[in-house]
């Protein structure tokens, strides 16, 4: 479900958005939609990555390294 929102922002970024979703084929609501979306999704990626990353350093790595002879 969509729902409307209203914005308060300078005139000047205003004129340039206008040019910046005239540039892209598109309106400002869909310009700002897919900017958000792209932001959240960008978010969330990275939760989830440092979840990974969180439980891996849990879980502890195993070093164990064949230490050469130091006899002959």
């Amino acid at each position: 479900m969509k729902t409307n929102v209203t914005l308060k922002i300078e005139a000047e970024l205003l004129r340039e958005a206008r040019v910046l979703a005239a540039e892209e084929g598109t309106s400002i609501s869909a310009l700002l939609a897919t900017r958000l979306e792209q932001a959240v999704r960008e978010r969330k990626g990275y939760h989830q990555a440092r979840r990974r990353a969180l439980a891996r350093l849990r879980r502890g790595f195993k070093l164990a390294l064949d230490t050469p002879s130091l006899t002959g």
